[in-house]
């Protein structure tokens, strides 16, 4: 069983990637589902944020709770300190759960800035020059340039990231030459 990680920067393709994946029928561990349930499932992790962050009763609203974290450092961190061992601890589940499987995907955008590289076998980055990533993230979520780069600029660069994978996944021709190098990670390993 090999794990292999999955990363990027916002709005690089991870997702086309993952989707793909799940189509073929592979197993992968979504990281910020994992992150989502913390935050609506999980009771400690709700009360947690919504003490730290002193929020209203009810769900949290998270687009709310994200313009906090994105622009306050401490903020983000006091929010990671909650919610990461929960996500740790639900991705260690699935991995021995999965000990027959001959691949598990652990898509983590945020791979790197949270040191979780031990997790994994090999890392995957999938890559998107940092110009069409702004405009993707624009449009995607309906912000504008500025925001765009705030959120962007909460994670290590998407060139460092290239380099310190294990396997690259060059998003920028296209969907079709993006799954031509899904098809040949698979069949090379």
């Amino acid at each position: 069983m090999e794990v292999l990680g999955i990363t990027g920067s916002i709005a690089t393709g991870k997702s086309t990637v993952t989707n793909y994946l799940k189509e073929k029928g592979y197993l992968v561990v979504d990281s910020d589902k994992l992150a989502y349930d913390a935050l609506t499932i999980d009771d400690d992790c709700i009360n947690r944020t919504k003490q730290r962050f002193n929020l209203a009763d009810g769900p949290i609203d998270r687009k709310a709770l994200g313009r906090i974290v994105f622009n306050d450092r401490k903020a983000k961190k006091d929010l990671e300190d909650i919610i990461h061992p929960y996500v740790i601890k639900r991705i260690k589940d699935v991995i021995a759960d999965n000990q027959d499987k001959k691949f598990i995907f652990l898509d983590i955008p945020l791979l790197f800035e949270n040191n979780l590289e031990y997790l994994c076998d090999k890392i995957i980055v999938v890559y998107l020059n940092e110009q069409e990533e702004i405009k993707r993230l624009m449009k995607r979520d309906n912000i504008d340039e500025a925001y765009a780069k705030v959120i962007i600029a909460n994670q290590i660069s998407i060139e460092e990231k290239r380099l310190r994978a294990d396997i690259v996944l060059d998003n920028n021709q296209g969907l079709e030459q993006l799954y031509i190098q899904i098809e040949a990670l698979l069949e090379g390993r």
